[in-house]
């Protein structure tokens, strides 16, 4: 069974579990013999890398894909549970397409899958839909001769990778709080973290996919609470928060105060381009106008490109930019295949907080210059009318862009508003020099929204 309506803008997400399930073991493995043939490795012509993450129903549903696969004469290796960018590492180490069964930060009820060619190079929209048209076409023949299933643990070899690209050796002592929610930062926290100078204080590391504490989406600010919490209580330098599949991280300073992911965009992308002077960075309609500023100061070059990783992914290897950053606290790298990783993200946030005495607050000063909203969601049934009407209520004061949903521009302030991918939600963004014109400008168009 496969509902149609699970493959997304970007990947595969969708109800498995409860009343309605929009997919099961007898579509996973459809979709895995069409993935065969759309990814170019049935009939013995290559192999992919396949991962899963904690939640209850992955074993079944990664098996019933692997078969699949196999059946179409396509070989498997098996790295078993890992985070999304530990397969994005595996695909990239062993030069092979990937796929990874995470529903991310969604409900344990759900699942997904996300794909990548070799090198952990993104899918194009079309190819996505190709799967799913096979998918729901039939089951093509069975291979002449099956692919191979085959296992490797790649844990260790990510750990290493990440701390060979940045070096925690000779930072002051940090102690940090790490809230996995119950996800697969559980399972890479101690891989990468444990053994450097760090105190570490682990809240929900162990891989649940029932999510028995929080809901996997750092997202949602009840979901930071309890790190917030912990990082006041232990009197931290600051916390990390990973959303279901850890391909995302949250920063906390040693106030309990969530850091904005744009702040966290400027400072990795101004140590980037210490590294490599005149690079490029990427970042999203929706990121901070502060991180094209202190790019320019820095002497790169800023590509702003519409939010979701395969847009994100095309534009860092079209331009062959070092560094990426999404306000919804994805952290892409030239050197990691393009990929984006939350945990190196991370040791990117220790490695400068180690390298000063100053408390990680007053470090991201540096690199917030305007006030956000942050994102507020709402439930419409129909979004173009809503956007016309936004359009027309700014029409005085913002220069409207129809990129990515809706932005309007104006003097030294922005409005973003775009619909979701995987949900019926219209998200809202707003930035401006002062928290009262963030105030005034959010409320305005929240008042249009919700009409």
């Amino acid at each position: 069974m496969i509902d149609a309506r699970i493959f997304k803008a970007n990947d595969i997400r969708g109800l498995v579990t409860g009343s309605a399930p929009e997919w099961d073991a007898d579509g996973s493995y459809a979709i895995g013999a069409a993935a065969a043939d759309v990814l170019g490795i049935a009939d013995g012509r290559g192999g992919l890398v396949l991962g899963r993450d904690m939640r209850t129903t992955s074993p079944e549903l990664s098996a019933a894909f692997a078969r699949g696969m196999l059946a179409r004469g396509a070989d498997v290796v098996d790295i078993g549970l890992a985070s999304t960018d530990q397969l994005w590492f595996a695909s990239g180490r062993l030069g092979l397409p990937g796929a990874m069964f995470t529903a991310s930060h969604n409900p344990g009820h759900d699942n997904g899958i996300k794909f990548c060619h070799r090198r952990a190079r993104p899918l194009a929209p079309d190819e996505l839909m190709a799967i799913r048209d096979q998918a729901l076409a039939g089951v093509a023949p069975a291979a002449a001769r099956p692919g191979q299933l085959s296992q490797q643990d790649l844990l260790m070899a990510y750990a290493k990778h990440l701390l060979d690209l940045v070096d925690l050796s000779g930072i002051r002592r940090l102690r940090i709080v790490v809230d996995a929610g119950n996800g697969m930062g559980g399972l890479t926290t101690p891989a990468v973290l444990e053994g450097q100078n760090l105190d570490l204080i682990g809240l929900y590391l162990d891989p649940d996919g029932s999510f028995p504490n929080h809901p996997p989406n750092p997202l949602e600010p009840e979901n930071l609470v309890d790190a917030q919490a912990a990082v006041r209580e232990h009197r931290a330098d600051l916390g990390v928060v990973f959303d279901g599949d850890a391909d995302r991280c949250f920063v906390i300073d040693e106030r309990g105060e969530v850091v904005s992911p744009s702040a966290i965009t400027a400072m990795i992308a101004v140590r980037e381009l210490a590294r490599h002077p005149g690079s490029t960075i990427v970042i999203n309609k929706i990121t901070s106008h502060t991180v094209p500023e202190l790019v320019a100061q820095a002497g790169g070059t800023t590509v702003i490109t519409r939010v979701g990783h395969t847009f994100v992914k095309a534009a860092m290897a079209e331009h062959d930019a070092v560094f990426g950053g999404e306000h919804s606290a994805h952290f892409y790298f030239r050197d990691f295949w393009g990929a984006d990783t939350g945990m190196l993200a991370a040791l990117h946030v220790l490695a400068a907080m180690g390298s000063t005495d100053q408390p990680l607050s007053s470090l991201v000063a540096e690199y917030s210059h305007f006030v956000a909203s942050g994102e507020i969601n709402s439930t419409v049934e129909e979004v173009e009318p809503i956007l016309a009407a936004l359009e027309e209520q700014f029409a005085d004061r913002g220069a409207p862009d129809r990129d990515d949903g809706l932005t309007l521009t104006g003097d030294g302030w922005w409005v973003n508003v775009r619909p979701s991918n995987t949900e019926p939600l219209l998200r809202l963004n707003v930035e401006a020099p002062t928290a009262a014109q963030v105030t005034a400008l959010r409320d305005e168009a929240l008042a249009v929204i919700r009409s």
